[in-house]
């Protein structure tokens, strides 16, 4: 990298989304920031693309489908579209099909999902509870998604409101939907849409992420940047940039210097020292704490928990380039950005249970994109990309190397079941186990997309640990803006822009000094 010259005011360790709008946000308020990131390829972490199949077939690395990318305070705060940031969106936002014919599907207009979501009664009901959610979306947001604990969108939504919101908060997925829905189709999507993260259906206060995937699909849709992921990141790049930012690639930090017990700069893998006011770390918390922070400047009670940090599951990713559309036996789910997998609350059980025991689960559930239906720009012209994970252990008997072929023809196979005829379809596949994403991306460890475990009690109070869920670590200047702290999982940038915001106050009361 080049010299920095003189003191920084922030380090921003990592270029992943939080990291880049962490930045953003400090570079804004006029700060002299400079973020780091070890590719040498790209900023923007598991937010990417490349070619990985075929030529003129681009194809995502790690997240696809963005509903907070019209939704998150942090990215509609950045305007990314003034840095050439375009979303495309399709018809139908997710479609769940099964086996037996029967679906139920998700579109931004109430009234279409209402005839497509498995029965008219059933269709009924989830218009009047998403249209119940569009009316608070705004103050639900702001409760989730600002620095725990958020007072002021719990006055403004009301006893009413807060009451309703804790009925559907406070069950299991399958709790939850069994008792709003009344046919199979209809009570595996929400159930469905937790398993993005380690949440299965049974789980104590399962409900709320599923919920919550399920609406944001509702009112920002599950959209998709034109050109591929890396246009979200690349356009964070240019907008932290315009403010006098810089990202260096290929610049690994390998210690964060401590000086009178505060963060006061890192050292490079090569030696080279870099002095800042504060640092933020878009990392893994375990490696943060255990490795680039010296053991005696952290409580020996944190560096115990990060020994063993509850982590979530391993994921499992394939990349097909296709030679035509999928062609699924359900209609709708030819017209959906994406498609998921998973036949019954009971399958869905099966599958949770089977990932819990370290198996590799026989029916797998999958997350499918269809991205090239909603930007044609992926795949050379007729031509289409798909991009599917399923949730697995992050380590299995014998190792990924000997099992990761025989389980994407599961996959194959688990597609060819819903879509007569996929096999043919294919023109090139491209397998990454777990190992592969974590060699991608050091934060996705295990496999792990979702920032460590997500289940209830690693939330909130408890993200990343007690009492350090706002941001700051033990060490004084030293704080942590990766999906690591609240809110967690998924591409909003909230955790960097919830940090960046805390961390700016140091930095004025260190000026004011």
């Amino acid at each position: 990298m080049h010299a920095v010259a003189g003191k920084l005011d922030a380090i921003v360790i990592g270029s992943g989304p939080n990291g880049l709008v962490a930045g953003c946000v400090l570079a804004r308020k006029g700060a002299r920031v400079t973020l780091l990131e070890a590719n040498p390829n790209r900023a923007g972490g598991a937010v990417g693309s490349e070619t990985a199949t075929l030529p003129g077939y681009v194809h995502d690395v790690g997240a696809a489908f963005f509903p907070w990318g019209n939704l998150s305070p942090a990215f509609r705060s950045l305007a990314l579209g003034e840095f050439g940031l375009r979303w495309c969106s399709g018809e139908f936002e997710s479609c769940h099909p099964a086996p037996d014919g029967s679906y139920a599907a998700i579109a931004r207009e109430h009234d279409r999902s209402a005839k497509h979501f498995g029965s008219p009664e059933d269709g009924d009901t989830w218009r009047q509870l998403a249209t119940w959610y569009a009316s608070i979306e705004t103050k639900v947001i702001d409760l989730l998604m600002r620095p725990f604990p958020a007072v002021s969108p719990v006055v403004q939504l009301g006893p009413a409101h807060l009451a309703r919101l804790s009925a559907v908060f406070g069950r299991s997925g399958r709790g939850f939907a069994e008792r709003t829905f009344k046919g199979v189709a209809a009570r595996r999507v929400l159930p469905g849409l937790a398993l993005h993260v380690d949440v299965g259906p049974d789980d104590w206060f399962g409900a709320a992420l599923g919920f919550m995937l399920g609406m944001t699909a509702t009112t920002g849709g599950y959209i998709v940047p034109a050109g591929g992921a890396q246009a979200l990141a690349d356009a964070l790049v240019r907008a932290l940039e315009a403010h006098g930012g810089q990202v260096f690639l290929g610049t690994r930090v390998d210690r964060v210097i401590v000086r009178d017990e505060r963060a006061c700069g890192v050292r490079l893998q090569d030696g080279t020292e870099i002095d800042a006011e504060v640092v933020l770390a878009d990392t893994d918390v375990g490696k943060l704490m255990l490795e680039l922070v010296e053991p005696e400047y952290v409580p020996a009670r944190v560096l115990d928990f990060m020994r063993g940090y509850p982590r979530g599951w391993g994921t499992f990713k394939v990349d097909w380039a296709l030679t035509s559309p999928v062609p699924w036996t359900c209609e709708v789910a030819r017209r959906s950005a994406v498609v998921h997998a998973g036949d019954s609350l009971d399958d869905l059980s099966r599958f949770t249970a089977q990932v819990r025991r370290g198996e590799l689960p026989a029916n797998p559930y999958l997350v499918v994109g269809q991205q090239s239906l909603l930007d044609p720009s992926r795949a050379p012209e007729g031509r289409h990309t798909l991009w599917a994970y399923s949730r697995v252990p992050p380590r299995v008997e014998g190792g990924w190397a000997a099992a990761a072929e025989a389980f994407a023809d599961r996959v194959d196979a688990r597609l060819e079941a819903l879509a007569p005829g996929f096999r043919r379809t294919i023109a090139a596949r491209r397998v990454v186990s777990p190992v592969g994403l974590e060699a991608m991306d050091a934060n996705l460890v295990g496999g792990d997309l979702g920032g460590g475990s997500n289940a209830w009690h690693r939330q909130l109070l408890f993200r990343p640990l007690f009492p350090y869920f706002r941001y700051r670590t033990p060490v004084r200047g030293l704080y942590l803006c990766s999906s690591y702290a609240h809110p967690g999982a998924g591409v909003h940038g909230m955790c960097g822009f919830n940090a960046a915001a805390i961390a700016l106050r140091e930095l004025e009361a260190n000026r004011r000094d």
